[in-house]
């Protein structure tokens, strides 16, 4: 396998970009580096939003191991079940996450499970859990993206703008190659290379600007809860085009329509409704 990654029109050319790193003779996948230190990272900005706002950050520990657990388990088994054609021959392959293979949506859904049930075990409210940790979740994906970036997968259709991504034909799955690629593919040196959207650039891209934006106003945050909200409404809209670009959709079965594109339309849909609504009851409750 050929191991370049280059972005030819910004005159970025990486020739050797490996999947792993070797350690003492034991390969560690940069993927799991990433979400490894995702993950701590996760744990600290926890603490210190808890610290901040007059909670005991101790009380996030064990709910964030807890979390953390059925969150991957959420994001593998909602991957797994929408690329079931990849598995059902080789279920072994379940449990191989090397190669990548968590879809976010799915993480979130076992976390947001898991925080109602923690948060009624703690005594806590969960709209104060889901505030004080939407900031590590949405970092956790700004940084999650550049897993696939090593893996030289989550990218988009071809195209030639500014920020096209140029990948070896053999460093990628062939089901996420088009005809449109295959059309305008390269031939140098004697190496085939796509040219394509990086779709995990412009995602990890738009969770660093919804990032700094939630950072900036979760001091003026005017109910619990809020924060979360908006941290679904801004990622579900950057999802929703986002995830058009992608190659390699989870579709839904006999449909064929984007499991994740749909569900991003429907949650901004959902939380949109919703913070238009609380914000007006707040409103309201502050004029008596």
């Amino acid at each position: 396998m050929h191991t370049e990654i280059s972005f030819p029109n910004s005159g970025i050319y990486l020739k050797n970009v490996g999947k792993s790193i070797d350690v003492f003779g034991i390969e560690i996948a940069y993927y799991g580096i990433i979400i490894g230190t995702a993950i701590l990272l996760g744990f600290w900005i926890v603490a210190r939003e808890a610290k901040r706002t007059g909670q005991n950050p101790e009380d996030y520990l064990d709910m964030g191991i807890i979390g953390v657990v059925v969150g991957i388990i959420g994001a593998r088994l909602y991957y797994v079940i929408f690329s079931w054609d990849m598995y059902k021959d080789n279920l072994l392959d379940i449990f191989n996450l090397r190669e990548g293979g968590l879809a976010i949506y799915g993480g979130v859904i076992g976390a947001v499970i898991a925080v109602f049930v923690l948060a009624r075990w703690k005594h806590l409210s969960p709209f104060v859990i889901f505030d004080t940790v939407a900031l590590a979740i949405l970092n956790g994906q700004m940084l999650g993206r550049w897993g696939n970036f090593f893996n030289r997968e989550a990218f988009g259709e071809y195209t030639d703008s500014l920020f096209a991504m140029r990948l070896p034909l053999d460093a990628v799955r062939s089901s996420d190659v088009t005809e449109q690629m295959r059309l305008h593919m390269e031939r140098i040196d004697g190496v085939s290379y796509i040219q394509v959207h990086p779709t995990f650039l412009y995602e990890s891209l738009w969770c660093m600007v919804l990032l700094i934006i939630l950072f900036a106003y979760r001091k003026h945050k005017k109910y619990e809860g809020e924060l979360f909200l908006l941290y679904l409404f801004g990622y579900g809209l950057g999802r929703l085009w986002i995830e058009g670009l992608r190659t390699d959709q989870l579709l839904l079965p006999g449909v064929g329509i984007a499991v994740s594109q749909l569900l991003a339309g429907l949650i901004v849909a959902g939380t949109g409704t919703a913070l238009i609504y609380l914000r007006k009851k707040h409103k309201k409750s502050a004029e008596l």
